[in-house]
């Protein structure tokens, strides 16, 4: 990388190392992607696509905020380089496939929760202050606020104001 970035005449300003895997907070990224914001520096270079994103639509986001900023986007492995016009074109169709990826989760979300319904089982929060509104009643009819009532039975107050306004 190193040698690349003086083949472009560029200067390192920061070095970073990110280690680590899964979905865990990096730390590295995100002070890169700050000191982009920041206009610290005008291009990150990477040795692969696969490890500045998690995911494609996670690669989309941040490579279109970089464009932008303005900031150039180098993958030495991939051959990858957002700051030319070829590279630029790649990165609008990596928009494109990780808008594409997000509507086909939310589809299958969709349908799971209908599957579920369909066969009867509950879906979404559990309904945790109905459990609660017998209680709620008599509290409320003793004089007790609703702010009280929440705070005793561990509820929300909009759920109280919601059970008493009903009753």
């Amino acid at each position: 990388m190193q040698a690349y970035v003086a083949s472009r005449g560029w200067a390192v300003v920061k070095d970073v190392e990110d280690t680590g895997s899964g979905v865990t907070e990096r730390p590295q990224r995100e002070t890169l992607i700050q000191a982009a914001r920041r206009r610290e520096l005008d291009v990150i270079v990477r040795w692969r696509l696969d490890r500045w994103g998690r995911s494609l639509a996670d690669l989309a986001v941040t490579l279109t905020e970089l464009s932008t900023l303005e900031v150039g986007f180098v993958s030495l492995t991939e051959a990858i380089d957002l700051t030319t016009p070829t590279g630029r074109a790649l990165a609008g169709m990596l928009a494109v496939f990780a808008e594409f990826e997000r509507e086909l989760l939310r589809e299958r979300i969709k349908a799971g929760i209908a599957h579920a319904r369909r066969a009867g089982r509950p879906h979404g929060r559990p309904p945790t202050a109905a459990k609660h509104t017998a209680r709620i009643k008599q509290l409320s009819a003793q004089g007790v606020s609703q702010a009280e009532i929440a705070r005793r039975l561990g509820i929300g107050r909009t759920s109280v104001r919601r059970i008493v306004g009903a009753g």
